[in-house]
């Protein structure tokens, strides 16, 4: 059903915020653009595909910002996207039900929601580095489920690099979006494959999202502290995710 222009103006705007946000810790937003356009309630395809062109636009934006502020790549970096490109094309091309994606998605929303209320509060750790089989196993498992449900894989490679101390939080942002970048570029050629692409009406989406984004990737690469919009993202996350639980069959 077409949205009328309040509705339009409302999902605008969200998506302009879930960018900004996003961008801010090197994100693309897929998986809040998943959530903004589940509330609205657009068919399964319709949101992956829009989620992915807009994720390719931010995470874009975003990888640049971090680059040139001088948070650079950790040595293992390009290890952990070409192992993951081939799966999220798989993802990309596979063809799940109903139920199987609104489980995935809300599984991947609630990893982002924690995200974004997590936050590290120093740098000052020891960095550790990854085994190479560990890394090919990480990013083909993130490639695939990011390729499956319209995502670039962020939300799980951050806390993930994060955690076992792989890099430190700027640079894990940098790695992100290059991560998310590669993997929504391969997702969606392997839903032009299929034929499986399909979007909502996409160029204000894209306009929200780049504006959104230049912002975003500014304040993130320089400087960022507003949990209270962070807080308010993770919310419009979660209702989302119940939102899909109570509709799964």
């Amino acid at each position: 059903m077409p949205l009328d222009l309040s509705g339009q103006i409302a999902l605008t705007a969200l998506i302009f915020l879930v960018a900004m946000i996003y961008a801010s810790v090197g994100h693309g937003g897929a998986s809040g653009y998943l959530a903004v356009l589940s509330l609205f309630s657009f068919q399964q395809e319709q949101m992956a595909g829009t989620a992915l062109i807009l994720n390719v636009a931010v995470s874009s934006l975003a990888f640049w910002s971090f680059m040139r502020r001088g948070h650079l790549l950790p040595r293992f970096a390009w290890l952990l996207v070409l192992t993951s490109i081939p799966f999220s094309f798989i993802g990309g091309t596979m063809h799940v039900s109903s139920t199987v994606y609104k489980v995935l998605l809300a599984f991947a929303l609630s990893i982002a929601a924690l995200r974004l209320l997590y936050e590290r509060r120093t740098s000052n750790y020891a960095l550790t580095e990854p085994h190479a089989i560990m890394l090919g196993g990480v990013g083909g498992s993130i490639g695939l489920v990011s390729g499956i449900v319209g995502v670039g894989g962020g939300i799980f490679l951050s806390p993930v690099s994060i955690f076992f101390r792989w890099t430190t939080v700027k640079s894990a942002a940098t790695l992100s979006a290059l991560f998310i970048l590669s993997n929504s570029m391969s997702g969606l050629a392997g839903r032009v494959v299929t034929g499986k692409l399909a979007v909502a009406p996409v160029l204000p989406l894209l306009a929200a999202a780049i504006a959104g984004g230049v912002i975003g990737a500014w304040l993130g690469s320089a400087r960022f502290s507003n949990r209270a919009l962070r807080v308010v993202l993770a919310a419009v996350l979660m209702i989302a995710v119940l939102k899909l639980l109570l509709t799964v069959k």
